[in-house]
């Protein structure tokens, strides 16, 4: 960022620059030191430990687990492209943090080359068999939530692999093979259990039902294996051996396809439909990402079938109307008047979101599509609606053009994802958000990973009283998604300025909003940004994090007409940005003190 723009604190920046001399900050490079630094996080699902963030000058890589992080830095550091280190990053995600995402699910992922940014779509895809009814009883009601999530029915074609492929190719500098290395290693060699590995296997109540997961996650007594268990996982280093060797088509097109369609086919309770031939038809998509001008910046983000491009750029359109950098936050707590703003932002957002997001190769968007929904005389006019008091549930908007009609919604969407940022030394950037879906996915093992369970993100209802819901099973079609993978460039010299994305199922948007308004409006660091409180509305209560926000701002939120919930708001953000002091520029990493993650770079 150039050094004429505002930052707070001073005494931060200083110490910043001396970080950059001394590189203090470095996480440890060796492997007892990224297993110390997991002890160290907060692995709990609602903890909370303050970081300050992490300095470099070439490079930096910033995941949700210190071990994967170390795999990004070593491709990185051997003179590896960004999406070289994403692969790394992702492979050992599969190992170390099998409950938010792996090679058995899918993603999403923005490359930026310095000139141009991509959007490649890696979303899981309904079985050829699929239909509208997918998730609903003979008589059309829909299944309970856990009736349609555990088992064999809510798995998609996994998209992760191919997607990653597609960007290696185009990208890509080291070998495939070379990429899959230090996940190997660690498999078979083990890695230490973590707290929050732990206390999520505690509380799961379905995983034991698999008879492979019981056998892998849990002791003879039945019991999660203990915080510094070293687990090993020769399943999944056979597993990723065959896909270093033969490439994405060893998963999609051989035996590892045939054992996932068996293990779903084989359900006892809730088999569902996906064969090996979906598997292998299965193709990532290069898409248009969604970019808009927000201030002195372009912000681009994912397209359909995430909705989280569009939302987000609603988001900032509406919220552009306003001096937002006049509301900066008081000793870190956002003030009544920036969070009653930012939630009626997001009703608004939410409201179109719920209404018209779905797979566009399947159906359409209404009137321009994306441009119409983030137009900005149309947002100027939906941003005419936030009044002194809540609106409480907003309507959905008719953007420019509008031909079409939808029903509402009502997907089942959670929050257990993983969110990477990468920059290499080119100063080409990856964003990506990857997902398993629920914790431990469909909580079925295979092959040494989990199977998503991300045919749960369409509607369980297909139609209503407004038609039928854009977002309904149909076969090959990709499930809506509010993932939020998010690049930020500078609109007078083009560089890359900031890449950030989260977990957090359809708070995503809210929680990568919150900290481009951090950032943009508010001059905080990436780090200071992610560490706000978490706030905002899906177009219902107003959520506020629990333990973060005065009683008295709430009373005078409330006074306003807002349904306050507060809530644990378990974001996992990360994220990189350009820095600027005194002229130098360096790269500055920022990981949420809610997880475990971290940041890493020369």
């Amino acid at each position: 960022m150039p050094a004429s723009r505002p930052r707070r604190p001073v005494r931060a920046l200083a110490a910043l620059a001396a970080a950059l001399a001394t590189a203090l900050l470095a996480v440890p490079l060796s492997s007892q030191g990224a297993q110390d630094a997991v002890q160290q996080a907060p692995e709990a699902a609602t903890g909370y430990s303050a970081k300050a963030g992490w300095v470099a000058s070439k490079f930096m890589v910033a995941a949700a687990n210190p071990l994967a992080v170390e795999a990004g830095y070593a491709m990185l550091k051997r003179g590896g492209a960004a999406i070289d280190a994403a692969i790394a990053v992702q492979m050992v995600l599969t190992l170390v943090e099998p409950q938010s995402s792996g090679i058995g699910g899918g993603a999403f992922l923005l490359h930026y080359d310095g000139h141009h940014v991509q959007a490649y779509d890696g979303r899981e895809t309904a079985p050829s068999r699929a239909d509208e009814h997918l998730f609903q009883h003979p008589d059309g009601t829909p299944l309970a939530r856990m009736d349609g999530i555990v088992g064999g029915r809510s798995v998609g074609a996994p998209g992760v692999l191919r997607m990653l492929a597609l960007a290696h190719r185009q990208h890509g500098k080291l070998a495939w093979a070379s990429l899959f290395a230090p996940a190997i290693a660690l498999s078979e060699r083990g890695f230490p259990v973590s707290a929050r590995l732990h206390e999520l296997l505690a509380h799961e109540t379905y995983l034991r039902r698999d008879p492979v997961a019981a056998r892998y996650f849990y002791g003879p007594d039945g019991a999660p294996w203990p915080v510094g268990h070293v687990l090993k996982n020769p399943a999944l280093a056979a597993t990723l051996r065959a896909i270093a060797a033969g490439g994405a088509d060893a998963f999609y097109l051989g035996p590892i396809a045939r054992d996932i369609a068996a293990k779903v086919k084989a359900h006892p309770t809730n088999p569902g439909l996906l064969s090996a031939a979906d598997i292998g038809a299965y193709q990532a998509r290069l898409r248009d990402p969604v970019c808009s001008d927000y201030r002195r910046f372009t912000v681009c983000g994912m397209p359909p079938p995430s909705s989280g491009g569009i939302a987000v750029a609603q988001m900032l359109g509406i919220l552009e109307t306003r001096d937002l950098a006049a509301l900066a936050p008081a000793d870190g707590v956002p003030g009544a008047e920036a969070v009653h703003l930012f939630s009626e932002a997001g009703r608004l957002a939410y409201a179109d979101r719920d209404r018209y997001a779905a797979d566009t190769d399947f159906v359409p968007l209404p009137g321009r599509g994306i441009a119409g929904l983030i137009d900005k005389r149309y947002l100027a006019g939906r941003a005419a609606l936030i009044g002194a008091r809540s609106m409480g549930v907003a309507k959905p908007g008719t953007p420019p053009g509008m031909q079409v009609a939808w029903g509402t919604d009502n997907a089942i969407e959670a929050p257990c994802t993983s969110h990477l940022a990468v920059v290499d030394a080119d100063g080409d950037g990856v964003s990506m958000t990857t997902s398993v879906e629920d914790a431990f996915g469909a909580r079925q093992m295979v092959d040494g990973f989990m199977l998503n369970n991300q045919l749960t993100d369409f509607s369980f209802d297909s139609r209503d009283a407004g038609g039928p819901v854009a977002n309904r099973v149909e076969p090959g079609k990709r499930p809506r998604s509010a993932m939020s993978p998010t690049l930020v460039l500078d609109r007078k010299t083009g560089q890359l300025v900031l890449a950030i994305g989260s977990p957090g199922g359809p708070a995503i948007i809210n929680y990568v909003a919150k900290t481009l308004v951090g950032v943009l409006d508010w001059g905080l660091n990436v780090e200071q940004a992610i560490s706000l409180p978490n706030f905002g509305s899906r177009n219902g209560p107003t959520e506020l994090e629990a333990g973060r926000f005065p009683a008295a701002e709430q009373d005078v939120l409330r006074a306003r007409g807002h349904t306050i919930r507060v809530e644990d708001m378990n974001s996992g953000l990360h994220g990189i940005e350009r820095m600027t002091i005194h002229g130098a520029p360096f790269w500055f990493g920022g990981a949420d003190p809610r997880r475990e993650g971290v940041a890493m770079g020369d």
